[in-house]
């Protein structure tokens, strides 16, 4: 179960013309843990396995200035269409809320506290990523429905870069299972990552990864340095295929928003 082997699989499902695109795998095995390979191979395609989905993710940040509390819901119907809004429950209700929404064509983002909003076309991709004569780290993966990038809703919703350009960069291991938003979990760990952010490239870094065996979503990551919790993120909520109501990507910027573009 442990492996040092990087795995560069996050762009190899080919996204076929005119079709919709389908999971590599239909399921893990059922009555035995899979291989890191093959885990990740089905997380890589979490997204291709619900039409709609909520979300509820918390996160807790532990630094010198205490514990900070962040929520974040989201909502997803394919093709396209995605919201997340963001709230610190510290801060009361009052305008509390950061709005990121996308229809696959434009994204509004809206600041309740700084009431800042802007609208911009999506991000065209980087031209040439999907040349086959680049080595798999070199490229990335293609979202069905696209969400901020660098974010957690991005990394637990599309796994697939997590899982190439940091699990895969430490020593990695399955460690056993356990039960996270009433979904059962593939528990993964991983020994210094050597793809993360300088404060945390130490001997002493590691990361947990909670992983729903059903659906290959990532339910929880927590973070720690020499043993102390640094970070914890846990789906509090995941429902795939849940309904939304018709209006759940709509927005209309409140009176008074000042626009930066």
């Amino acid at each position: 179960m442990t492996s040092t082997r990087l795995w560069d699989r996050a762009a190899t499902l080919p996204v076929p013309a005119g079709r919709p695109r389908r999971a590599e795998l239909a399921g893990l095995p059922p009555t035995e843990q899979p291989s890191l390979e093959h885990l990740f191979t089905f997380m890589r395609d979490a997204e291709l396995r619900f039409q709609t989905m909520r979300m509820r993710i918390e996160e807790r940040a532990f630094t010198a200035r205490g514990e900070q509390v962040v929520t974040m819901d989201v909502a997803v119907r394919h093709p396209g269409l995605a919201r997340v809004t963001t709230s610190e429950p510290a801060r009361g209700t009052a305008g509390n809320f950061e709005v990121w929404i996308s229809d696959g064509a434009v994204v509004r983002t809206y600041s309740g506290p700084h009431h800042l909003g802007t609208q911009r076309p999506v991000r065209s991709r980087v031209r040439g990523l999907d040349d086959k004569d680049f080595p798999g780290v070199a490229r990335v993966y293609q979202p069905l429905t696209a969400l901020p990038v660098e974010t957690l809703p991005e990394t637990f919703v599309h796994p697939a870069g997590y899982c190439q350009n940091v699990l895969a960069t430490g020593r990695v291991w399955i460690s056993g299972s356990d039960t996270v938003a009433g979904r059962e979990a593939i528990v993964v760990e991983c020994a210094h990552p050597r793809a993360i952010e300088m404060p945390a490239d130490r001997p002493d870094f590691h990361i947990q990864v909670a992983v729903d065996r059903a659906d290959g979503v990532i339910l929880r990551i927590v973070e720690t340095i020499a043993g102390d919790v640094t970070r914890e993120a846990v789906a509090t909520t995941y429902q795939p295929d849940a309904p939304l109501p018709p209006t759940m990507f709509d927005f209309e910027f409140p009176a008074g928003t000042t626009m930066l573009y």
